[in-house]
């Protein structure tokens, strides 16, 4: 898409999703693995949690995005943009990082799914109990 050589990265984390993203000083859209934001995301309430950072910012329009993400779902793929944005953001413009540190964008998402216990048939599910 864009051959620019000045950018401003960040890296975000949700769950298992990894994202790596650009932020570009011109304006312009946000692409996710190579497809524009509305394509990669259809939900609104997905595109919103990946806006998230740029409307704290005040800086929609001002900034393009390129983000690369793998692995989790969805919710996570989208959590992980928004960390890899808050990011840049802060990196861009140091001022910026109270705003987005007060609303919780800059920290790291450290819920993950607890892992399966042996004996257990989940996490912390038991086997049922029969008194009689």
């Amino acid at each position: 898409m864009m051959q620019q050589d000045h950018y401003y990265h960040g890296v975000g984390r949700r769950k298992s999703a990894v994202a790596q993203v650009r932020l570009y000083t011109q304006p312009g859209g946000i692409v996710v693995n190579g497809k524009p934001l509305e394509e990669a995301f259809p939900w609104v309430t997905w595109q919103d949690i990946v806006k998230e950072p740029l409307k704290v910012a005040e800086a929609l329009d001002k900034y393009s995005v390129q983000a690369k993400v793998a692995g989790g779902g969805v919710m996570g793929q989208a959590g992980a943009v928004r960390h890899g944005i808050a990011r840049a953001l802060a990196e861009l413009d140091p001022s910026l990082k109270t705003p987005l540190r007060k609303k919780g964008l800059l920290t790291r998402d450290s819920r993950v799914k607890e892992s399966k216990k042996y004996g257990l048939k989940r996490a912390r599910k038991k086997q049922q109990y029969s008194k009689r």
